[in-house]
């Protein structure tokens, strides 16, 4: 557990939060969430020490280690395996299984276990960083955008341990719905203060929406208030018979607290320009083959044909081939096999995350959007800049200033300055935060034309997607259907199959074809995975079926004090109002209380059946 008390930090004038404080619990997965630039990484490195408070303390108990994934690369060990098992604790060292277990979970291969290092990718080498950290068993895990280097299978495996986590968690990411499946509690920087609440972000944000209105309303009254108290004042202050109420007036104007209206902060809202597109066909692939190495081919015979309008979605693990399709549709790369053949009526927006490399540095925002395009003018471009987040003189920013998620948002900005009728897109939501993402899935979601998109994010899949291109065991697969149907029909249930099979590849069993004591401690191990897996889920809803009867006993108690106030005043319209509330109010905790019951009953038969388990395997 660690507590935060009166944080306060800023960058050159610009105030992250203020004089705040909350605490991160006993077991508690915390999902922070914030805009880009507000300060959520600042946070972080505030909690492991990289960073010093303005003002403020982080109370951190005595030998409570915390896990940060670094983005430093730093390896001394000739093997994967060996520089994985650099992460385990010091009662662990041995514990090379446990190692094994989470690299194969984040995408590496049986083989790749005894592979230097250094001979892995970039995002492979964060992967690892990644693996020692979850091996250090640390009391608080800090996660800063685990997904960004995952691929969509990765990503779920990685979901299901964090599900399991037996500690603390403090997770940042842009994907929603991995945040929503994951914690227990959503934590917000907003308007340099930090608020903490039970439940998704759904609930975070519809809180926050809540009590901004209640403050718009509360300061409007209010302001009213204030100008007839003085009216009263200036209207009756000469007339001596009433200065004992004008007096009175000037103590209550005193004693009024002024609320300042509340800045408007700004949402990402933009659309794409759709032009018009008359065909039966936007591209066809025939036979398409191409591969950087002659002895391992990414893409062999491939075959598509996209209509007008239609959502394709690219998926499947890192290296197989997936932003390599996309550069071929997107006329990128040239074929070594086949064709691919346009529809010439067709006029592509093309976003792919080496296009970034493409903005130039000593250019400003609004010249990148400029010279994207000849009809572009100064003012259509103040415009786009504008829609993207860039207004006045944030246009005129340099390129070589802008964080990530920003040189993201100049991309899109330049796609459209030309209407299009086709979308290329490769992982368009890394390095944009959960704010922007929401109105990115939104824009796509509303452009009439075709999109075609590589993605890891499972909220876009279930929200977009109507076909799928699988890339999956050295193959290519085209889905005819949406993601949600993707999975019914087993979808990435063979990854679990790949992993497990690993698993029992290395189960010792003697001559007599009896599990020796490893293999029973891996099975105890398995039986102790999968209780987690069933049991976390139950009493993650236990836990806010409690917290939502306590709320509403809360409710009702101030209801009936209401309704006792109601009567004193003989305020007839006020006691039917509060009667109606009560009874909603009663039905509700009747509710909540039989669903608790059924979950404890179900918690306990399911919890007896493991325990049950556990009990033959250890005898």
């Amino acid at each position: 557990m660690i507590s935060v008390e009166n944080l306060s930090k800023s960058y050159a004038g610009q105030v992250l939060f203020e004089k705040v404080g909350f605490k991160i619990n006993d077991r508690e997965r915390v999902g922070l969430v914030g805009r880009n630039g507000h300060g959520k990484t600042t946070l972080l490195r505030l909690i492991i020490g990289e960073e010093t408070p303005d003002e403020g303390n982080i109370l951190i108990p005595r030998n409570y280690r915390i896990g940060y994934v670094r983005q430093h690369l730093d390896f001394t060990e000739d093997t994967l395996l060996k520089e994985g098992m650099k992460g385990l604790p010091a009662l662990q060292k041995e514990h090379h299984w446990k190692v094994e277990k989470v690299l194969t979970g984040l995408g590496f291969s049986v083989n790749d276990m005894q592979r230097h290092p250094g001979e892995f990718s970039g995002g492979y080498q964060v992967r690892l960083n990644l693996a020692k950290v979850l091996v250090s068993d640390p009391d608080l895990l800090l996660l800063d955008e685990p997904t960004n280097y995952l691929d969509i299978t990765s990503i779920r495996w990685i979901e299901r341990f964090l599900l399991e986590w037996p500690h603390e968690l403090l997770l940042i990411t842009h994907d929603r719905s991995f945040m929503d499946r994951i914690v227990t509690h959503t934590m917000g920087i907003h308007r340099a203060k930090i608020k903490k609440i039970p439940g998704n972000t759904e609930k975070f944000y519809d809180q926050i929406v809540q009590e901004e209105e209640i403050y718009e309303k509360t300061r409007v009254n209010d302001e009213r208030r204030r100008k007839e108290v003085e009216l009263f004042i200036t209207k009756f202050r000469a007339k001596a018979r009433l200065v004992g109420l004008v007096q009175s007036r000037i103590r209550t104007l005193e004693k009024m607290e002024r609320r300042d209206r509340l800045v408007k902060i700004n949402d990402l809202e933009f659309s794409f320009n759709y032009a018009p597109f008359i065909g039966k066909y936007v591209v066809s692939t025939k036979d398409l083959g191409f591969s950087y190495d002659p002895e391992m081919e990414l893409i062999r015979d491939f075959n598509i044909t996209i209509r007008p309008g239609e959502r394709v979605c690219i998926v499947g693990p890192n290296g197989k081939g997936k932003t390599t399709l996309l550069r071929l549709l997107s006329g990128q790369l040239r074929p070594q096999n086949g064709e691919v053949i346009w529809n010439p009526k067709t006029v592509k927006g093309v976003f792919e995350q080496t296009n970034l490399k493409t903005l130039i540095d000593s250019r400003t925002v609004e010249e990148e959007v400029i010279y994207s395009h000849s009809n572009v003018d100064h003012q259509k471009a103040r415009n786009i800049c504008g829609s993207m987040m860039f207004e006045g003189d944030n246009a005129l920013k340099r390129i070589e200033v802008l964080s990530g998620g920003e040189k993201s948002r100049v991309m899109l900005a330049k796609i459209l300055v030309t209407p299009v009728n086709v979308l290329l897109l490769d992982e368009p939501t890394n390095h944009l935060d959960m704010e922007s993402s929401d109105a990115l899935l939104a824009a796509i979601d509303s452009f009439e034309g075709a999109v075609i998109m590589v993605t890891h994010n499972e909220m876009f899949l279930h929200a977009l997607a109507e076909r799928l291109i699988i890339f999956y065991h050295d193959t290519i697969e085209v889905f005819e259907g949406g993601y949600q149907r993707f999975l019914e029909r087993g979808g990435w249930g063979d990854e679990d199959d790949r992993i497990a099979t690993v698993r029992k590849t290395k189960a010792a069993i003697d001559t007599e074809g009896r599990l020796d004591k490893k293999a029973l401690r891996k099975m105890r191990a398995d039986i102790i995975t999968q209780r987690s897996k069933i049991l976390n889920p139950l009493e993650k809803r236990i836990a806010v079926v409690e917290a939502g009867i306590v709320d509403n006993e809360a409710r009702l108690k101030n209801l009936h004090a209401e309704m006792q106030k109601a009567s004193e005043n003989s305020d007839g319209l006020k006691i039917v109002e509060i009667s109606q509330a009560i009874h909603t109010c009663d039905e509700t905790i009747n509710s909540l209380f039989e669903e608790l019951e059924e979950l404890t009953n179900s918690h306990e038969k399911l919890s007896a059946d493991f325990d049950r388990q556990l009990e033959a395997v250890e005898n």
